[in-house]
């Protein structure tokens, strides 16, 4: 949301945020975190009742519906202050909307699931509550006043009618009831209306959605309604108003359309342009005429997604004429703030917000470094041949050292804001002590990021369409940059969330069954890479990759492989070997009822951690030893009693191979969300203010809580 001339956009975001951007930089203004604050304050982070349900702006103020449609809050954007708050009666939130009297905004309305609530701008105070006729089938969906003393309330009957429902601002009172405007079945348009000002009429246009790729500017006039123009190409649409103009934005390929699915027809499907190349248009709202001289052009990365949503901030120019910038967000969290011709002034990468999995990979040799490695050559060269070896690579060092001086005397009679140090894939090597990294980041929209580790840089980015919102991602890394030539490999394990099935990216791309656990060997295969052992619902081995050699190996040692799995539904835990012949069978088993406590989390110990300390000297002279299990499982559950003097967390810490129960606690009148850390022996359990943490030693437990305030 913006307001004309602002130089801020106001959001809110999946993840219970609310927060202001500069419009001409990108930046998060200072308000952010005072609004974090405040929403934190009063909501569980990463629980559904924490998400911000709906947004509107009215001036200087921020409205905001959260938890479900039961906390009504206000904000004051400049500094990010909260006005007022109110609880809301409980119910299925369906939207709200800004109520205007006598040409001013003076109320916000709440529309449930079968009622509709009144309460005023200035304290948020409840003027009355209004259940809505036939609730039990109708869907209500929307909500408008036209700033004559009434609020209109739009509910669909499926197969059947649509409800137009009109209260009195004053008492709530139905004046006036309407039903007709019967449709087929299977017909599911969506509306965009226009309303500039919640306190005037809405304009009669507005666009209608036929498909995913098909809109139509219709418009309902004096009892008679018009298309105005149709759009059978078209990805968003939206209307802004500055001064007395209304326009509206459509974005549309800039060149042909690409089908994904070649089974179904290009409008039945979300648009897909060639090239990622897109355009915005502006046209008239009252006769869908085009805009001169007003496209937007931009291209999108290729790795990138499709646009998913559009916002313009409108304005008029010297001559009058309209003037726009748009704010385009694409599937993969990316924000973009675009303005005429088609120049990017900021884009932001918020799925970097919502990072998943994350693994350090060392940087490739350079030339010079690869020389090195192999100065001395091969004892099967003969003498000669060593020395010839090593004599060229003391040639190429002395060259690379002559090209590093004379580029750093060239550098030095520029001036300092012309020297650029920028990092990217061509100059990008490993430096002297190996403190210089590669951050692989796997997000929760799908995306991946290889980014600098000294300076942030973003080298590559790449998108998996195909991932589903709410999937679980597993990053390992097969290969690493010591077995040169061979490039260091990574490999994504990707979990469905509702089908179960899982995807392997830089593998073969689907596994017929669902993955249970997963497992990095220390085994490598002719090319250096790490075996990776995945284990179905049927508790079947699948090897990747899965040579004669590899096999060879892990039927070796395949008595010592154990693993482990956690059904939290179930509440059960389980343990089971590798065989011989590749197959499972069950070691161990614990069963946590469900109807007490659910499974939270489950942590084990990384298989490549380093232990710093066997012990810690005590006072007098003698040792305590660390229990360091490499086996070792935190478990933490949750107590399923909901009321605040019952909630409890419980905290196991079990063998994973033989199933045995080393320590067990309970934290009473505690509830989520929880974070928990595993490391040497060490447990460290984090929730809201509160830390607990578990050292583990020989023959003796220790357990420390503390409390942050």
């Amino acid at each position: 949301e913006s307001s004309q001339g602002s130089k801020k956009l106001i959001v809110a975001t999946e993840k219970n945020v609310v927060a202001a951007l500069n419009s001409r930089t990108g930046d998060i203004l200072i308000m952010r975190s005072l609004l974090l604050f405040f929403v934190k304050r009063h909501v569980d982070k990463g629980t559904p009742e924490g998400a911000v349900d709906a947004m509107l702006i009215h001036g200087q103020d921020a409205i905001t519906v959260s938890n479900g449609g039961r906390i009504l809050r206000s904000w004051e954007t400049n500094i990010g202050g909260l006005n007022w708050e109110i609880s809301l009666d409980a119910g299925s939130f369906q939207t709200a909307a800004l109520v205007g009297l006598q040409e001013a905004v003076k109320y916000v309305a709440v529309l449930k699931k079968g009622a509709l609530s009144l309460h005023y701008l200035s304290n948020g105070h409840q003027k009355w509550v209004e259940a809505l006729p036939e609730s039990d089938f109708a869907q209500y969906q929307a909500v408008c006043s036209h700033g004559t003393g009434s609020v209109h309330v739009l509910g669909v009957a499926p197969r059947s009618h649509l409800n137009v429902i009109t209260f009195s601002i004053e008492d709530g009172e139905i004046t006036k009831q309407s039903l007709g405007l019967e449709f087929a079945d299977g017909f599911q348009p969506s509306l965009l209306p226009s309303q500039p000002n919640p306190a005037g009429a809405s304009r009669a246009q507005f666009f209608l959605r036929l498909s995913p790729s098909h809109l139509a500017l219709l418009q309902y006039k004096e009892g008679v309604l018009s298309l105005l123009r149709d759009f059978p190409q078209a990805a968003l649409a939206t209307f802004a108003t500055t001064s007395e103009k209304t326009v509206a934005a459509v974005l549309t390929c800039k060149g042909d359309v690409v089908s994904r699915n070649p089974s179904l027809e290009i409008r039945m499907e979300p648009l897909t342009c060639f090239n990622q190349s897109y355009a915005v248009n502006l046209y008239l709202a009252e006769t869908g005429q085009r805009l001169l001289d007003t496209t937007i052009g931009f291209t999108l990365e290729k790795s990138s997604s499709r646009p998913e949503q559009l916002y313009i901030q409108v304005f008029l120019k010297k001559d009058d004429s309209v003037g726009y910038r748009a704010l385009v967000q694409t599937e993969d969290h990316m924000l973009l703030f675009l303005q005429q011709p088609g120049k990017i002034l900021w884009s932001r990468e918020e799925s970097l917000a919502e990072v998943v999995s994350l693994e350090m990979v060392d940087l490739p040799l350079t030339g010079a470094q690869a020389e090195l490695e192999g100065e001395f050559g091969k004892k099967a060269d003969g003498l000669l041949g060593m020395f010839l070896k090593r004599l060229s690579s003391q040639l190429i060092l002395l060259q690379a050292w002559t090209a590093h001086l004379w580029k750093m005397f060239y550098d030095a009679r520029k001036p300092r804001s012309q020297i650029k140090n920028e990092v990217n894939i061509d100059n990008l090597a490993r430096d002297e002590f190996n403190l210089q990294k590669m951050i692989v980041v796997v997000t929760a929209s799908g995306k991946l990021f290889g980014i600098e580790s000294s300076s942030g840089t973003i080298l590559w980015k790449q998108f998996l369409p195909d991932v589903k919102p709410g999937s679980s991602f597993e990053l390992m890394v097969q290969r690493t940059t010591a077995h040169f030539p061979h490039p260091p490999q990574c490999t994504l394990l990707v979990k469905d969330k509702e089908s179960g099935l899982s995807s392997l990216f830089v593998a073969p791309p689907a596994l017929p069954r669902p993955v249970l656990q997963s497992l990095l060997l220390p085994i490598m295969d002719q090319d250096y890479a790490k075996v990776l052992l995945l284990i179905d619902d049927e508790y079947k081995v699948t090897v990747f990759p899965a040579t004669r050699n590899v096999l060879r190996q892990l039927e070796e040692m395949a008595p010592s492989v154990s693993f482990y799995l956690a059904d939290a539904e179930k509440g059960k835990l389980m343990g089971r070997r590798l065989r011989k012949d590749l197959t499972t069978e069950e070691t161990w088993e614990i069963s946590i009822p469900p109807d007490l406590q659910r499974i939270v989390t489950v942590k084990g110990k990384k298989s490549n951690e380093h232990v710093h300390s066997q012990g810690r000297v005590m006072g007098d002279r003698s040792v305590l030893y660390k229990s360091l299990n490499p086996n070792l499982l935190a478990v933490v559950t949750e107590s399923a009693d909901s009321h605040q003097e019952r909630t409890f967390i419980g905290i196991y810490l079990i063998d994973g191979v033989t199933g045995r129960i080393i320590h067990s606690s309970v934290q009473k009148k505690a509830k989520g969300p929880v974070h928990i850390v595993h490391s040497e022996n060490w447990v460290v359990v984090s929730r809201g203010e509160e830390r607990g943490l578990v050292g583990a030693w020989d023959n003796h437990m220790h357990y420390t809580s503390c409390a942050h305030h």
